[in-house]
């Protein structure tokens, strides 16, 4: 219990500051472990819808494809979906295309919803540690301003280095959440990639083998 203590101490010495550090890193954490499942799930839902629209697809069971699309809550049916309906009413390339791009934007935005709080946490817990630091060094330079001058030199030095509890801990919440980030963002990179390069391949088959003309979704 040693080193519970020690973290315990480090805490109460940092001040007042330390708290709202401590909310950030909640925060932060909240984030990220909502951000991971949802792109661990999304991965794996598209996995399943992508096999399942590629059986139908390799059929020419486009009825069937369309049905699907509509039926599954996964970000690729959303946008292939948009494809497949356009292509029931246009022949052309491009208009599948644009289809498919916005659909594309629409689930953009659920893909990168909060990631990018994790950086701006980052900062603000290394900038409120900092402050933390600064005004506990003018509390402390004040303080030894009317000790008595034997004393001053390890009241100061004490105080200094309580003062840079703040620092220190703000940036062992910073370096994390910024690795956290990286590490997300790089998983919906991936997954944006997946999207694009699902909505090439069914574009290709789309046009090879252009599908008759089917209800479209408003209808």
């Amino acid at each position: 219990m040693a080193w519970f203590q020690t973290v315990v101490l480090f805490f109460q010495n940092g001040g007042v500051f330390m708290y709202p550090i401590l909310l950030v890193l909640a925060l932060g954490l909240a984030i990220a472990i909502e951000r991971y499942i949802y792109l661990t799930m999304t991965k794996g839902t598209n996995q399943r819808a992508w096999k399942d629209l590629m059986t139908l697809l390799s059929k020419r069971d486009y009825q069937g494809a369309l049905t699907l699309t509509r039926k599954s809550k996964a970000a690729i049916a959303t946008i292939l979906g948009y494809g497949l309906e356009r292509s029931m009413s246009a022949w052309q390339r491009d208009d599948i295309e644009t289809a498919m791009e916005e659909g594309l934007i629409e689930i953009l935005p659920r893909v990168e919803k909060r990631t990018h709080y994790l950086a701006i946490f980052a900062n603000v817990s290394t900038l409120l540690g900092l402050l933390g630091t600064i005004i506990g060094l003018i509390q402390a330079f004040t303080a030894v301003s009317t000790a008595n001058p034997a004393e001053r030199a390890e009241m100061l030095s004490a105080s200094i280095s309580v003062a840079m509890n703040t620092t220190a801990f703000g940036l062992m919440v910073a370096i994390p959440l910024l690795l956290i980030h990286t590490v997300l963002q790089t998983k919906t990179t991936e997954l944006v990639d997946s999207l694009e390069m699902a909505s090439v391949k069914f574009l290709n088959i789309i046009v090879e083998a252009p599908p008759a003309p089917i209800q479209s979704r408003g209808k």
